[in-house]
Parts: C-alpha cells; structure tokens; sequence
C-alpha cells in the first residue's frame, strides 16, 4: 500500500510541469522519491548507466505499465515503471534530471512521460 502524499495534479503534458519528473542542468544528485515516501539523493559521480525497455511484468499481467528504465549507480538501482519514459532516459543521459517521483494513474492520459512506480534496491551496504 502506498502511503505517499497524493501528487498535485499536472498543469499541462509538457515536461517542464510534469509531476513525475524535474530537470535542471545544474544538479549533482538526482533526488528520487520511492514509492514508500522516502526520499534519497544519489550521485552522478556513482550514475553507470541506464536501461530502457518493456516491462517485464507485462507477460503476466497486461495492465501493467508498458515500460521499465532502470537506473544504475554504484551503489544502488533505480526501477522506474511507466509510460513514456524515454524523455526520463534522455535527461538522465545528459546528468540534467533533478527528481523522479511517481504520479497518481489518473494523471496518465494527460502526461507524456507517466511514472507509476519508482523502486530502489542498494547493491553495496549501507551505512
């Protein structure tokens, strides 16, 4: 059960008001928001790479979000599930995404780039 704040509604499709993702060519960590409420900065001095593809989930369960991009940093990944997510793979190759966060599903036909899960799972121990 996800006991996250609900996310605001978007004002429009466009990247730069979307709720699920921000970008600025600044930024040194990419701040992601998991599914549980808890927030974490990760490095892009640790970022190694990312993958974008289907889902694997959908084999089982058609309603599942269409794509997965995973994010791998030196101590951890990043799963992301939704729809759209190319626009998230690009700003991240360009170390230009700020945050990740999930959207409610409602928001789904209205955003371009719809994040419906966001997971991590930390390779290395931590402190």
């Amino acid at each position: 059960m996800n006991t996250s704040p609900p996310i605001e509604s978007p004002s429009s499709s466009s990247s730069r008001d979307n709720p699920c993702f921000g970008t600025d060519p600044n930024v040194a960590t990419l701040n992601v928001f998991v599914d549980d409420g808890e927030s974490l900065q990760l490095s892009y001095a640790q970022f190694l790479y990312a993958k974008l593809g289907a889902n694997p989930a959908l084999e089982k369960e058609p309603n599942a979000s269409p794509q997965q991009l995973m994010l791998c940093f030196a101590m951890a990944e990043v799963v992301v599930l939704g729809s759209g997510l190319k626009s998230i793979d690009r700003a991240i190759q360009k170390h230009d995404l700020k945050f990740i966060q999930r959207a409610d599903r409602r928001y789904a036909a209205t955003l371009k780039t719809h994040v419906a899960s966001v997971a991590i799972t930390f390779t290395k121990e931590t402190l």
